[in-house]
């Protein structure tokens, strides 16, 4: 006992004689020393029967054993969070007293343990020695190779019991139980939004912060998420494995498909306070109440013409290019934008779904519907011919009245010669013949 005393107190005086030449660490102990050492030897005789993981000493296999076992002694009093080691314990503890002692001298970030500011620096040495052999992905540490490989494995060992929903980590786990919780202490200071999880919130921030650095080549569209720049991608990829039971539509990605099917529910949860009109989706809405705010940002360089979604002119420029790639099987006609030849297919199948509660009238369009009531029963002509006084409801039957006047005749029958101001007095005529 006398000798160990002096032994021991070496602990506190905090002198440590053994220093090693490969790393810089150094011990109190000789022993230690000479067990470290190993390490660097490459030497591990001791191997575990349990998972074949071998070690430079028996005492680091002795610890290990600890992890088959599932005995955890060490409990944290803070978390109540355990642990096999005491030594993992103590490390572990240095998160709840908020002190951070090193720092990184190229960002600034701090870390509780040595250890920890050891694995962050690699970041910044740009290394990335450990390959994923299934599909060639870098990283700079074993253990997130360790955590990618989880991700071809396709297992999900944490099923979530609200939704069902499965994840590959327990931490992703533990973060998507937040949301069901209801709990949302991460506020944003921009806009009020609140989150459940701090990464959360860290990511929402780059919307205000306004940085895009992910743009696509095909496109040009850019993006402040990598994961929302790779799933755009696939758009212009062309692949589209997520298949709609209900109708068969194809989509690139899974989310477009979850949307898509809230249009098979018949739900529709968002309502427009202005006119009432209610909406599958919450992106609808929003895009629907810009008609509403009068504000028409994207001009047309062509015609003049304003719209208040981007969207919205890009498809009308197509009118200008006078490209129509959409035809009709039935009679040929073609089609600047395939939902109007969808329109127009509607003629050819026989199906008139819409109905004038004025006169009871069917129509195989909506927009039939629309002009029917405006010529027949509204009586409104806004478009007046200064020629000849006669009124039109229509602007397209305005301008073909005005080439009357005009004198300007561009049909002619290629029987006869004979010139006409309008294609339908030109067809009337090659009836003759």
């Amino acid at each position: 006992m006398v000798k160990e005393e002096p032994d021991h107190l070496l602990i506190h005086s905090g002198v440590k004689n053994f220093k090693c030449d490969e790393c810089g660490k150094r011990f109190t102990w000789k022993g230690d020393f000479n067990r470290h050492l190993l390490i660097h030897s490459g030497v591990k005789n001791f191997e575990c029967d349990e998972c074949s993981k071998r070690f430079a000493s028996k005492f680091n296999l002795t610890q290990h054993l600890l992890i088959h076992s599932g005995v955890k002694n060490f409990k944290c009093d803070e978390c109540g969070k355990q642990f096999t080691h005491k030594a993992g314990l103590a490390h572990h503890q240095l998160i709840h007293s908020e002190v951070k002692n090193f720092k990184c001298d190229e960002c600034g970030k701090r870390f509780t343990r040595k250890a920890g500011l050891t694995q962050h620096l690699l970041i910044h040495s740009g290394m990335k020695n450990f390959k994923c052999d299934e599909c060639g992905k870098l990283f700079t540490h074993k253990g997130n190779l360790t955590q990618h490989l989880l991700i071809h494995s396709g297992v999900k060992n944490f099923k979530c019991v609200e939704c069902g929903k499965r994840f590959t980590w327990k931490s992703d786990f533990n973060k998507h139980l937040l949301i069901h919780s209801g709990v949302q202490n991460f506020k944003c200071d921009e806009c009020g939004k609140l989150f459940a999880c701090k990464i959360n919130l860290t990511r929402h921030l780059l919307i205000h912060s306004g940085v895009k650095n992910f743009k696509c080549d095909e496109c040009g569209k850019r993006f402040t998420w990598k994961c929302d720049f790779n799933k755009h991608l696939l758009i212009h990829s062309g692949v589209k494995n997520f298949k709609c039971d209900e109708c068969g539509k194809l989509f690139a990605q899974k989310s477009y498909l979850t949307q898509h099917l809230l249009i098979h529910s018949g739900v529709k949860n968002f309502k427009c306070d202005e006119c009432g009109k209610q909406f599958t989706q919450k992106a609808g809405l929003a895009h629907h109440q810009l008609s509403h705010s009068g504000v028409k940002n994207f001009k047309c360089d062509q015609c003049g013409k304003q719209f208040t979604k981007k969207a919205c002119l890009t498809q009308h420029l197509l009118i200008h290019s006078g490209v129509k790639n959409f035809k009709c099987d039935q009679c040929g006609k073609q089609f600047v934008h395939r939902y109007v030849l969808t329109q127009h297919l509607l003629v050819h199948s026989g199906v008139k779904n819409f109905r004038c509660d004025a006169c009871g009238k069917l129509f195989s369009e909506k927009g039939s519907l629309s002009k029917h009531i405006l010529v027949i029963h509204s009586g409104v002509k806004n478009f007046e011919c200064d020629e000849c006084g006669t009124r039109f409801c229509y602007k397209g039957d305005f301008n073909k009245h005005l080439l009357i006047h005009s004198g300007v005749k561009k049909f002619k029958c290629d029987v006869c010669g004979k010139l006409f101001r309008r294609k339908q007095d030109m067809a009337r005529h090659i009836a003759i013949h």
